[in-house]
């Protein structure tokens, strides 16, 4: 290792599997920006279901081992590569992406997939922004297209993605249906711009849902485990409605018919299928929203960068999720 070379702790992943694999390293090289790279100083970091596939090695996208996990970061500009201009050393940025790994001290982002983080958010906020809010926009905007108007139910409405959904949806005019699995949950669903919230964990739910909605049904459903759910969205829809895949964790077996009558859609979203110029207009409208202050992320567990593995098995065990996890790192 070249002299003078800085070291951070970071989290390395030399092989896929479970929890466990996520091994802490202290003598981790701090790395070096280049071109329109920035190196940003980490203060928090989200924790996402897809970094547990990605993990475990069952995702489409497999990472060149070993690597660190982690997209989400929010923190300070601590050095820049010569080719930009967009931001400088003392900057509060989060990002969408990192090109080394999220789940470090320091982490390498290119400049296009930094953005300014508002005085009014803190870092933990900022790192809840990433993956939920750019999904919940995907969803909404690329893959529903929804419109203000029609209803949409968000079911599984108390993680991350799914109150950035329910934000975004209420401030564009939508109607706004949430289901969760605790009170805790359905408050903190209420408290974000559903208009009405259901407990999924009821027998009945769906028939409340139905009896809420009325004849016409559900225009858009962002389900976030459709492995469960599928079946029941279909039936919920309205003529032209769409079921947009968001979470899933298995397989599920579902009559196409239920698709035919009403001509319905069932669409998948992959927010890293997104070009460069969806993540410009998905980060504008949640600039508008912090400005506006309707972007406010909810922080749910916080773990220090040793719990890591305590973190991976909790996003996937415990049920009636509410808010966002992080990792901390100052």
């Amino acid at each position: 290792m070249a002299t003078g070379q800085k070291l951070m702790r970071a989290i390395r992943v030399f092989e896929f599997g479970g929890p466990e694999v996520l091994k802490l390293q202290s003598n981790v090289a701090v790395p070096v920006p280049k071109g329109h790279q920035v190196l940003i100083k980490v203060h928090a970091c989200g924790v996402n279901p897809v970094e547990t596939y990605i993990r475990s090695g069952t995702y489409s996208r497999k990472p060149t081992l070993p690597y660190t996990p982690g997209t989400d970061v929010a923190g300070v500009i601590e050095s820049i590569g010569d080719g930009v201009s967009s931001f400088k050393r003392g900057d509060r940025v989060f990002c969408s992406s990192t090109v080394s790994g999220g789940y470090a001290e320091f982490a390498l982002a290119s400049d296009h997939t930094v953005y300014p983080l508002p005085e009014t958010l803190d870092f933990k906020q900022g790192a809840a922004l990433g993956i939920p809010y750019f999904t919940a926009c995907r969803a909404l905007f690329h893959s529903a297209r929804a419109r203000a108007g029609e209803i949409v139910l968000v079911h599984g409405a108390s993680g991350g993605v799914g109150l950035a959904t329910c934000q975004i949806a209420r401030a564009h005019g939508l109607k706004v249906l949430g289901t969760a699995g605790s009170e805790e949950g359905k408050k903190l669903v209420l408290q974000n711009g559903a208009h009405e919230v259901f407990d999924h964990k009821e027998v009945n739910y769906i028939d409340k849902i139905k009896e809420s909605v009325g004849d016409k049904g559900v225009d858009v459903v962002v389900e976030m485990l459709a492995n469960v759910n599928l079946n029941n969205d279909l039936k919920l829809l309205s003529r032209g409605g769409r079921v947009i895949v968001v979470g899933c964790r298995g397989p599920i077996e579902i009559n196409p018919r239920d698709t035919m009558a009403k001509e319905t859609s069932i669409i998948g979203v992959s927010l890293f299928s997104s070009t460069k110029e969806e993540f410009q207009q998905f980060a504008g409208i949640l600039q508008a929203g912090m400005e506006k202050g309707w972007v406010k992320p909810m922080i749910g567990s916080e773990y220090p960068l040793e719990k890591v593995v305590q973190a991976h098995e909790d996003i996937i065990h415990s049920s009636g999720k509410t808010g966002k996890m992080v990792l901390l790192l100052v």
